[in-house]
Protein backbone atom coordinates (compact mmCIF):
# COMPACT_ATOMS: atom_id res chain seq x y z
CA UNK A 1 0.00 0.00 0.00
CA UNK A 2 2.89 2.84 0.83
CA UNK A 3 4.08 1.69 -2.24
CA UNK A 4 1.60 2.53 -4.24
CA UNK A 5 0.81 5.84 -2.33
CA UNK A 6 4.59 6.36 -3.39
CA UNK A 7 4.05 6.26 -6.82
CA UNK A 8 1.17 8.25 -7.06
CA UNK A 9 2.70 11.41 -4.80
CA UNK A 10 6.50 11.08 -5.05
CA UNK A 11 6.84 13.74 -7.69
CA UNK A 12 4.87 15.90 -5.26
CA UNK A 13 6.71 14.78 -2.00
CA UNK A 14 10.00 13.50 -2.84
CA UNK A 15 10.66 11.95 0.38
CA UNK A 16 8.11 9.48 -0.63
CA UNK A 17 10.80 7.95 -3.01
CA UNK A 18 12.42 5.97 -0.59
CA UNK A 19 9.16 3.98 -0.74
CA UNK A 20 10.47 2.86 -4.01
CA UNK A 21 13.80 0.90 -2.28
CA UNK A 22 13.01 -2.83 -2.08
CA UNK A 23 15.50 -2.89 0.90
CA UNK A 24 13.76 0.04 2.58
CA UNK A 25 10.97 -1.72 2.22
CA UNK A 26 11.59 -4.72 3.09
CA UNK A 27 13.01 -3.77 6.70
CA UNK A 28 9.79 -1.71 7.10
CA UNK A 29 7.80 -5.31 6.55
CA UNK A 30 10.02 -7.13 8.62
CA UNK A 31 9.79 -4.35 11.57
CA UNK A 32 5.64 -4.06 11.17
CA UNK A 33 5.60 -7.92 11.62
CA UNK A 34 7.54 -8.08 13.98
CA UNK A 35 5.72 -5.26 16.27
CA UNK A 36 2.79 -6.90 15.02
CA UNK A 37 3.64 -10.31 16.55
CA UNK A 38 4.70 -8.95 19.62
CA UNK A 39 1.61 -6.97 20.52
CA UNK A 40 -0.72 -9.88 19.27
CA UNK A 41 0.59 -12.49 20.51
CA UNK A 42 -0.59 -11.99 24.49
CA UNK A 43 -4.31 -11.37 22.87
CA UNK A 44 -4.20 -14.18 20.83
CA UNK A 45 -2.94 -16.65 23.27
CA UNK A 46 -5.66 -15.71 25.81
CA UNK A 47 -7.91 -16.30 23.41
CA UNK A 48 -7.09 -19.46 22.35
CA UNK A 49 -6.95 -20.71 25.80
CA UNK A 50 -10.74 -19.75 26.36
CA UNK A 51 -11.63 -21.75 23.33
CA UNK A 52 -9.49 -24.78 23.50
CA UNK A 53 -10.01 -26.62 27.00
CA UNK A 54 -7.02 -28.50 26.94
CA UNK A 55 -4.53 -27.11 24.58
CA UNK A 56 -3.16 -28.95 21.60
CA UNK A 57 -3.62 -33.15 22.08
CA UNK A 58 -0.32 -34.95 22.75
CA UNK A 59 0.57 -38.02 20.98
CA UNK A 60 0.26 -40.96 23.60
CA UNK A 61 3.16 -42.42 21.94
CA UNK A 62 5.50 -39.85 21.76
CA UNK A 63 7.94 -38.93 24.28
CA UNK A 64 6.75 -39.42 27.38
CA UNK A 65 7.73 -36.00 28.94
CA UNK A 66 5.88 -34.44 26.32
CA UNK A 67 2.62 -35.68 28.26
CA UNK A 68 3.87 -33.49 31.59
CA UNK A 69 5.56 -30.74 29.86
CA UNK A 70 3.31 -29.59 27.14
CA UNK A 71 0.15 -30.83 28.29
CA UNK A 72 -2.80 -27.62 28.10
CA UNK A 73 -0.72 -25.60 25.51
CA UNK A 74 -2.73 -23.87 22.86
CA UNK A 75 -2.10 -24.82 19.52
CA UNK A 76 -2.96 -22.77 16.28
CA UNK A 77 -0.20 -19.60 17.45
CA UNK A 78 0.73 -20.00 13.20
CA UNK A 79 -2.51 -17.40 13.45
CA UNK A 80 -0.22 -15.13 14.99
CA UNK A 81 2.89 -15.86 12.15
CA UNK A 82 -0.38 -15.15 9.63
CA UNK A 83 -1.57 -11.80 10.33
CA UNK A 84 2.00 -10.53 10.72
CA UNK A 85 3.25 -11.85 7.36
CA UNK A 86 0.04 -10.49 5.61
CA UNK A 87 -0.20 -7.42 6.99
CA UNK A 88 3.24 -6.41 6.49
CA UNK A 89 3.13 -7.70 3.13
CA UNK A 90 -0.11 -5.56 1.93
CA UNK A 91 1.49 -2.51 4.21
CA UNK A 92 5.21 -2.37 2.75
CA UNK A 93 4.45 -4.82 -0.81
CA UNK A 94 3.93 -3.35 -4.49
CA UNK A 95 0.68 -5.63 -4.69
CA UNK A 96 0.85 -5.16 -8.71
CA UNK A 97 3.58 -7.76 -8.23
CA UNK A 98 2.35 -10.79 -9.29
CA UNK A 99 5.41 -13.32 -7.26
CA UNK A 100 4.63 -11.88 -3.96
CA UNK A 101 0.66 -12.55 -4.27
CA UNK A 102 1.75 -15.48 -5.70
CA UNK A 103 3.67 -15.80 -2.01
CA UNK A 104 0.48 -14.37 -0.29
CA UNK A 105 -1.99 -17.11 -2.02
CA UNK A 106 0.72 -20.16 -0.98
CA UNK A 107 1.27 -19.12 2.27
CA UNK A 108 -2.64 -18.12 3.63
CA UNK A 109 -4.20 -21.51 1.60
CA UNK A 110 -2.28 -24.01 3.41
CA UNK A 111 -2.36 -22.07 6.70
CA UNK A 112 -6.32 -22.22 5.95
CA UNK A 113 -5.52 -26.10 5.64
CA UNK A 114 -3.57 -26.32 8.63
CA UNK A 115 -6.26 -24.52 10.75
CA UNK A 116 -8.77 -26.35 9.53
CA UNK A 117 -6.45 -29.70 10.61
CA UNK A 118 -5.75 -28.13 14.09
CA UNK A 119 -9.27 -27.26 14.86
CA UNK A 120 -10.36 -31.37 13.85
CA UNK A 121 -7.14 -32.70 16.16
CA UNK A 122 -9.33 -30.09 18.85
CA UNK A 123 -12.76 -31.08 18.17
CA UNK A 124 -12.08 -34.66 18.34
CA UNK A 125 -9.56 -34.20 21.30
CA UNK A 126 -6.78 -36.08 19.49
CA UNK A 127 -3.44 -35.63 17.42
CA UNK A 128 -5.36 -36.83 14.57
CA UNK A 129 -6.62 -33.85 12.27
CA UNK A 130 -8.16 -34.39 8.82
CA UNK A 131 -7.30 -37.27 6.78
CA UNK A 132 -3.88 -37.58 4.90
CA UNK A 133 -5.31 -37.78 1.07
CA UNK A 134 -7.81 -34.72 1.74
CA UNK A 135 -4.36 -33.27 3.61
CA UNK A 136 -2.31 -34.13 -0.18
CA UNK A 137 -5.12 -33.19 -2.26
CA UNK A 138 -5.36 -29.73 -1.28
CA UNK A 139 -1.82 -29.17 -1.19
CA UNK A 140 -1.68 -30.89 -4.83
CA UNK A 141 -4.51 -28.25 -6.13
CA UNK A 142 -2.24 -25.30 -4.40
CA UNK A 143 0.54 -26.00 -5.81
CA UNK A 144 -1.08 -26.43 -9.29
CA UNK A 145 -2.14 -22.80 -8.83
CA UNK A 146 1.02 -21.44 -7.69
CA UNK A 147 2.77 -23.48 -10.94
CA UNK A 148 0.30 -22.37 -13.17
CA UNK A 149 0.46 -18.63 -11.98
CA UNK A 150 4.60 -18.72 -12.33
CA UNK A 151 4.48 -19.80 -15.77
CA UNK A 152 2.27 -17.29 -16.66
CA UNK A 153 4.15 -14.37 -15.63
CA UNK A 154 8.17 -15.79 -15.66
CA UNK A 155 10.09 -14.82 -18.69
CA UNK A 156 9.64 -17.60 -21.48
CA UNK A 157 13.26 -18.75 -21.68
CA UNK A 158 12.84 -19.90 -18.01
CA UNK A 159 8.73 -21.00 -17.48
CA UNK A 160 9.06 -24.26 -17.47
CA UNK A 161 12.76 -24.78 -16.70
CA UNK A 162 15.04 -25.69 -13.70
CA UNK A 163 18.09 -24.45 -12.69
CA UNK A 164 21.13 -26.17 -11.59
CA UNK A 165 23.27 -24.62 -8.76
CA UNK A 166 27.29 -24.39 -8.95
CA UNK A 167 26.79 -24.54 -13.59
CA UNK A 168 26.68 -20.87 -15.21
CA UNK A 169 24.16 -21.58 -17.96
CA UNK A 170 22.39 -25.51 -17.21
CA UNK A 171 19.08 -24.93 -18.15
CA UNK A 172 16.85 -28.10 -17.39
CA UNK A 173 13.44 -27.47 -19.59
CA UNK A 174 10.64 -29.96 -17.31
CA UNK A 175 8.23 -29.41 -19.64
CA UNK A 176 4.77 -30.81 -19.05
CA UNK A 177 6.79 -32.29 -16.06
CA UNK A 178 6.82 -28.20 -14.69
CA UNK A 179 3.54 -28.55 -12.75
CA UNK A 180 3.81 -31.87 -11.04
CA UNK A 181 7.33 -30.27 -9.73
CA UNK A 182 6.41 -27.63 -8.36
CA UNK A 183 3.79 -29.43 -6.60
CA UNK A 184 6.49 -31.68 -5.19
CA UNK A 185 8.29 -28.48 -4.00
CA UNK A 186 5.37 -27.10 -2.34
CA UNK A 187 4.08 -29.77 -0.89
CA UNK A 188 7.73 -31.48 0.08
CA UNK A 189 8.43 -28.19 1.91
CA UNK A 190 4.72 -27.99 3.41
CA UNK A 191 5.13 -31.02 5.37
CA UNK A 192 8.86 -31.30 6.33
CA UNK A 193 8.33 -27.86 8.06
CA UNK A 194 5.00 -29.67 9.61
CA UNK A 195 7.25 -32.72 10.37
CA UNK A 196 10.05 -30.28 12.09
CA UNK A 197 7.42 -28.45 14.53
CA UNK A 198 7.98 -30.86 17.30
CA UNK A 199 9.52 -28.98 20.19
CA UNK A 200 9.25 -25.33 21.34
CA UNK A 201 10.97 -22.66 18.68
CA UNK A 202 12.42 -26.27 16.44
CA UNK A 203 10.75 -25.17 13.61
CA UNK A 204 10.83 -21.68 13.61
CA UNK A 205 13.91 -20.97 13.81
CA UNK A 206 15.23 -22.60 10.59
CA UNK A 207 12.42 -21.23 8.92
CA UNK A 208 13.53 -17.59 9.59
CA UNK A 209 16.93 -18.54 8.40
CA UNK A 210 16.10 -19.88 5.28
CA UNK A 211 13.88 -16.51 5.19
CA UNK A 212 16.82 -14.55 5.48
CA UNK A 213 18.21 -16.40 3.07
CA UNK A 214 15.71 -16.44 0.03
CA UNK A 215 15.32 -12.32 1.02
CA UNK A 216 18.79 -11.95 -0.28
CA UNK A 217 18.43 -14.37 -2.73
CA UNK A 218 15.53 -12.75 -4.24
CA UNK A 219 17.20 -9.70 -4.11
CA UNK A 220 19.86 -10.16 -6.08
CA UNK A 221 17.95 -12.28 -8.76
CA UNK A 222 15.85 -9.39 -9.02
CA UNK A 223 18.68 -6.97 -9.34
CA UNK A 224 20.35 -7.07 -13.17
CA UNK A 225 23.36 -5.54 -12.15
CA UNK A 226 24.11 -8.31 -8.78
CA UNK A 227 22.43 -11.32 -11.20
CA UNK A 228 24.91 -10.61 -13.73
CA UNK A 229 27.93 -10.28 -11.81
CA UNK A 230 26.80 -13.54 -9.75
CA UNK A 231 26.24 -15.09 -13.17
CA UNK A 232 22.66 -16.15 -12.28
CA UNK A 233 19.74 -16.00 -14.31
CA UNK A 234 18.06 -12.83 -13.63
CA UNK A 235 13.79 -12.40 -13.10
CA UNK A 236 12.48 -9.16 -13.28
CA UNK A 237 10.14 -8.37 -10.53
CA UNK A 238 10.86 -10.93 -8.32
CA UNK A 239 13.36 -8.59 -6.21
CA UNK A 240 9.97 -7.87 -4.74
CA UNK A 241 9.49 -10.97 -2.97
CA UNK A 242 12.17 -9.83 -0.87
CA UNK A 243 9.62 -8.08 1.19
CA UNK A 244 7.37 -10.71 1.67
CA UNK A 245 10.56 -12.50 3.39
CA UNK A 246 10.90 -9.40 5.62
CA UNK A 247 7.49 -10.04 7.03
CA UNK A 248 7.88 -13.83 7.27
CA UNK A 249 11.09 -13.04 9.68
CA UNK A 250 9.44 -10.36 11.31
CA UNK A 251 6.52 -12.55 11.98
CA UNK A 252 8.41 -15.27 12.73
CA UNK A 253 10.79 -13.22 15.25
CA UNK A 254 7.62 -12.15 17.08
CA UNK A 255 6.22 -15.80 17.05
CA UNK A 256 9.48 -17.32 18.72
CA UNK A 257 9.22 -14.72 21.64
CA UNK A 258 6.62 -16.55 23.03
CA UNK A 259 7.18 -19.55 21.23
CA UNK A 260 10.78 -19.97 22.82
CA UNK A 261 11.39 -22.89 25.60
CA UNK A 262 9.05 -23.27 27.46
CA UNK A 263 6.28 -22.38 24.79
CA UNK A 264 3.74 -20.46 25.56
CA UNK A 265 1.48 -21.94 22.55
CA UNK A 266 2.50 -23.61 19.67
CA UNK A 267 2.38 -22.62 15.99
CA UNK A 268 0.46 -26.05 14.67
CA UNK A 269 -0.26 -26.90 11.32
CA UNK A 270 -1.91 -23.49 10.88
CA UNK A 271 1.50 -21.75 11.06
CA UNK A 272 3.95 -25.01 10.05
CA UNK A 273 2.22 -25.91 6.60
CA UNK A 274 1.91 -22.09 5.95
CA UNK A 275 5.79 -21.36 6.12
CA UNK A 276 6.86 -24.51 4.32
CA UNK A 277 4.53 -23.30 1.59
CA UNK A 278 5.15 -19.90 1.46
CA UNK A 279 8.87 -20.50 1.07
CA UNK A 280 8.41 -23.32 -1.59
CA UNK A 281 6.55 -20.51 -3.83
CA UNK A 282 9.86 -18.17 -3.03
CA UNK A 283 12.28 -20.56 -4.07
CA UNK A 284 10.10 -22.10 -6.86
CA UNK A 285 9.63 -18.00 -7.86
CA UNK A 286 13.39 -17.25 -7.63
CA UNK A 287 14.76 -20.58 -9.38
CA UNK A 288 16.37 -21.42 -6.41
CA UNK A 289 14.00 -25.02 -5.64
CA UNK A 290 17.32 -27.61 -5.83
CA UNK A 291 19.16 -24.32 -3.55
CA UNK A 292 15.89 -24.97 -0.84
CA UNK A 293 17.38 -28.50 -0.25
CA UNK A 294 20.19 -27.76 0.80
CA UNK A 295 19.24 -24.17 2.86
CA UNK A 296 16.44 -26.10 3.96
CA UNK A 297 18.53 -29.62 4.82
CA UNK A 298 17.36 -29.79 8.43
CA UNK A 299 13.57 -30.10 6.48
CA UNK A 300 14.85 -32.24 4.83
CA UNK A 301 16.56 -34.56 6.98
CA UNK A 302 13.89 -34.59 9.58
CA UNK A 303 11.28 -35.56 6.46
CA UNK A 304 13.92 -38.03 5.73
CA UNK A 305 14.64 -39.53 9.31
CA UNK A 306 10.33 -40.42 8.70
CA UNK A 307 10.51 -41.52 5.63
CA UNK A 308 13.39 -43.56 6.35
CA UNK A 309 11.48 -45.18 9.76
CA UNK A 310 8.56 -46.17 7.97
CA UNK A 311 10.45 -48.01 4.81
CA UNK A 312 12.48 -49.72 7.52
CA UNK A 313 9.80 -50.87 9.72
CA UNK A 314 7.57 -52.51 6.89
CA UNK A 315 10.89 -54.18 5.57
CA UNK A 316 12.56 -55.48 8.37
CA UNK A 317 9.09 -56.67 9.52
CA UNK A 318 8.88 -54.01 12.74
CA UNK A 319 12.59 -53.02 13.34
CA UNK A 320 13.58 -49.12 13.69
CA UNK A 321 16.34 -47.08 12.91
CA UNK A 322 15.40 -44.10 14.92
CA UNK A 323 14.39 -44.91 18.95
CA UNK A 324 11.53 -42.53 17.07
CA UNK A 325 11.13 -40.11 14.42
CA UNK A 326 11.00 -37.72 13.27
CA UNK A 327 14.90 -37.57 14.11
CA UNK A 328 14.56 -34.83 17.27
CA UNK A 329 12.32 -37.17 19.01
CA UNK A 330 15.10 -39.95 18.90
CA UNK A 331 17.93 -37.41 20.58
CA UNK A 332 14.97 -36.94 23.22
CA UNK A 333 14.73 -40.54 23.71
CA UNK A 334 18.71 -40.64 24.05
CA UNK A 335 18.41 -38.05 26.71
CA UNK A 336 19.21 -34.95 25.46
CA UNK A 337 17.14 -31.51 26.65
CA UNK A 338 15.14 -30.00 24.59
CA UNK A 339 16.82 -26.57 24.36
CA UNK A 340 19.94 -28.36 23.56
CA UNK A 341 18.08 -30.29 20.71
CA UNK A 342 16.71 -27.21 19.13
CA UNK A 343 19.57 -25.20 19.82
CA UNK A 344 21.76 -27.42 18.13
CA UNK A 345 19.56 -28.41 15.35
CA UNK A 346 19.54 -24.23 14.79
CA UNK A 347 23.23 -24.81 14.38
CA UNK A 348 22.85 -27.29 11.96
CA UNK A 349 20.36 -25.20 9.77
CA UNK A 350 23.13 -22.52 9.69
CA UNK A 351 25.58 -24.10 8.61
CA UNK A 352 23.15 -25.32 5.82
CA UNK A 353 21.90 -22.09 4.90
CA UNK A 354 25.81 -21.03 4.48
CA UNK A 355 26.27 -24.00 1.96
CA UNK A 356 23.53 -22.77 -0.01
CA UNK A 357 24.37 -19.31 -0.35
CA UNK A 358 27.71 -20.45 -1.20
CA UNK A 359 26.25 -21.36 -4.53
CA UNK A 360 25.70 -18.00 -5.74
CA UNK A 361 28.92 -17.20 -6.47
CA UNK A 362 30.60 -21.00 -6.59
CA UNK A 363 30.07 -21.38 -10.77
Amino acid sequence: MFYIIATHFSQDYHFLNVFRYITFRTGGALLTSLIIGFWLGPKVIRWLKTVQKNGQPIRENGPESHLLTKQGTPTMGGLIILIGITVGTLLWGNLYNPYILICLFATLSLGFLGGIDDYMKLKHNNHKGISGKVKLLFQIGVGVIVGIEIMKHMPEHLNTHLTVPFFKNLLIDLGYFYIPFVIVVITGASNAVNLTDGLDGLAIGPSIICALCFALIAYLVGNTIFANYLQIHHIPQSGEVAVFCGSLIGAGLGFLWYNAPPAKVFMGDTGSLALGGGIGAISIITKHEIVLAIIGGLFVLEALSVMIQVLYFKISGGKRIFLMAPVHHHFEKKGWSEPTIVIRFWIIAIIFALIGLSTLKLR
